[in-house]
């Protein structure tokens, strides 16, 4: 590995027990995660998660727990050479009621990101793009004591 890459994912739940994801299509790929991405150089991680959820999702946390970090090696599915950690937040945010209500077809095709909301209940592993969103749901799932 020549670099390492921080990541920061924010796991909004709504009201009705729905889990807001992320779909989006870089680098010619279609992938399902959680919002959120990069920490950027001289950023600390709760920074990175607020600045994401600006950006991505124009909205405010209001706050923050922590749910999950992958303390093993993963590999970057976009290169190779790049070594990735993610911390992952279960967070509450202002005005969620607006977010996810764009409609859109699957898979995207164009770059771009969309949110929709997805049951707790329905969500399965399989439905999360990366190994890491993928444990993070189980690890979600554990301590919320949802059991499919």
């Amino acid at each position: 590995m020549i670099r390492h890459s921080q990541r920061v994912y924010g796991i909004l739940i709504n009201d009705r027990q729905e889990v807001l994801v992320s779909d989006e299509f870089r680098f010619g790929i279609y992938f399902r995660k959680f919002p959120g991405g990069g920490v950027e150089k001289k950023e600390g991680i709760i920074d990175a998660l607020k600045r994401e959820f600006e950006e991505e999702l124009n909205t405010s946390i209001l706050s923050y727990e922590f749910l999950f970090f992958n303390d093993y090696f993963q590999q970057s599915a976009f290169d190779p050479e790049v070594q990735v950690t993610c911390f992952y937040y279960m967070v509450t945010c202002n005005e969620i009621d607006r977010l996810g209500l764009k409609k859109y077809d699957l898979p995207l095709t164009k770059d771009g990101e969309y949110q929709k909301w997805i049951s707790l209940e329905t969500l399965k592993d399989s439905d999360l793009s990366f190994p890491i969103d993928q444990h993070a749901l189980r690890c979600l799932k554990k301590n919320l004591k949802i059991i499919f």
